[in-house]
């Protein structure tokens, strides 16, 4: 998957996934005052909270950040595409990790999350109020999962 950039519009294919799975669940809009796909995608990348998704492996690696989120995790777009999800999280972290996102897939989404997550670099820091929610396509094929958040504070 290519960087998100206007040449490929802000990979519009899965910021829309992003876009209408949250929307299915939730009941309310990812970003409220996009007009088109395209501004949509774009205005997901460069928005000021942080949104990360992951694929179906089985060990699920990332596959989507915004910019927002590349800084905090202190990741480019290559590296990000390499690493596991769970690596977000320290190792006594994981496990805690691991029970969240079992319960969203049981549920669909769980809202107000919190939990300390770590920076490539090792800074750590806690998310509060987080969304997490499973990614289906239009046929209703689960292809993962994402996290929404706007709050964080480094410790």
């Amino acid at each position: 998957m290519n960087y998100p950039a206007k040449k490929n519009n802000f990979l519009l294919e899965h910021a829309l996934l992003l876009k209408k799975s949250y929307q299915h669940l939730l009941l309310k809009d990812l970003i409220t005052d996009s007009m088109s796909d395209e501004s949509f995608a774009e205005q997901l990348f460069h928005a000021p909270f942080a949104i990360a998704s992951h694929d179906t492996a089985s060990d699920p690696v990332f596959n989507y950040a915004n910019l927002k989120a590349l800084e905090l995790f202190e990741l480019n777009w290559q590296a990000l595409l390499l690493l596991p999800s769970r690596l977000s999280a320290e190792l006594v972290n994981q496990a805690e990790r691991e029970s969240l996102l079992a319960e969203v897939t049981q549920k669909g989404y769980i809202d107000h999350y919190e939990g300390i997550r770590i920076s490539s670099t090792g800074k750590r820091f806690l998310i509060q109020n987080a969304t997490v929610w499973n990614l289906h396509d239009a046929e209703g094929t689960y292809k993962g999962q994402a996290a929404r958040f706007e709050k964080w504070d480094f410790i």
